[in-house]
């Protein structure tokens, strides 16, 4: 690496204990690495991007590149590359997975490497050599964007699904979490990832029996089947899943539930 190039701010992304601190060790060990710092999730790699982002691709908290796990629970490693498209300036993507399926998928979007696990010392210095020398030279691919967000209107919400639009009808939605400017939304049947604000929804289907529960939470006053009250913390349940109510919307959920049961009762 030239001497004129600054050493490589690194973002380390893995849900795995073992393999993250495998993947510090090696970033630890290459001269052109200045800071490698650990995300244990998707989500938390996006908050600490979104939060660089504001201070500008050159402030202190910025990243060149992050190197990404793709099997993640929640958010995996391809939903967070689409995920960075939507940045004004990107940091560059290399990809450390187990399984070789997701190559092709990872290159469309514009991965300047593919590391499989377990990972060899010279592969991996290779990859580092890649990003080192593209971002010397002020260039290279960044993530594909997603297209623009459709409106989260009518009867169902249209999600991408490897290239493909369906269409969920909102009655399925149980509850959505926000994840930074995007929501996912959970049904019977699975989760899907939208580029809609967890605000919009909330505006959108309030008149549809959605609730927030938490900052971070809407959820379908129809499907929730239990309210517990557990040493001062409130959830409800929905299915298999617990969720966690904050105070301030603790409430308004109360009182929701009520006007229903004594709607129903009538």
């Amino acid at each position: 690496m030239s001497a004129t190039c600054a050493p490589l701010r690194v973002l380390a992304v893995d849900d795995e204990q073992p393999a993250l601190e495998e993947l510090l060790y090696l970033l630890g060990k290459d001269p052109r690495v200045g800071t490698a710092v650990p995300a244990p999730a998707a989500t938390e790699a996006l908050r600490r991007l979104s939060r660089a982002m504001e201070d500008g691709p050159d402030g202190p908290d910025g990243f060149d590149v992050v190197f990404l796990d793709i099997d993640m629970p929640g958010l995996d490693g391809l939903e967070l590359a689409r995920l960075l498209g939507g940045l004004a300036a990107p940091p560059l993507i290399v990809f450390v997975t187990a399984h070789e399926d997701f190559a092709v998928r990872a290159f469309d979007l514009k991965a300047v490497d593919y590391l499989l696990k377990p990972l060899r010392e010279e592969r991996f210095a290779e990859a580092v050599r890649r990003v080192a020398d593209l971002v010397r030279a002020g260039r290279g691919p960044r993530p594909a964007a997603l297209p623009p967000p459709a409106p989260a209107l009518g009867d169902q919400v249209p999600v991408e699904l490897g290239g493909v639009t369906r269409f969920v009808p909102v009655a399925d939605i149980a509850y959505v979490e926000a994840q930074g400017d995007y929501a996912r939304l959970h049904t019977g049947h699975g989760s899907h990832l939208v580029r809609i604000p967890l605000s919009t929804l909330e505006d959108q289907w309030r008149s549809r029996g959605f609730v927030r529960i938490h900052r971070s939470r809407l959820v379908a006053l129809g499907r929730i089947e239990e309210l517990r009250l557990d040493g001062g913390n409130l959830t409800v349940r929905i299915g298999d899943r617990i969720l966690a109510v904050s105070r301030r919307n603790a409430r308004e959920l109360r009182d929701l539930l009520a006007s229903r049961a004594a709607g129903r009762a009538r």
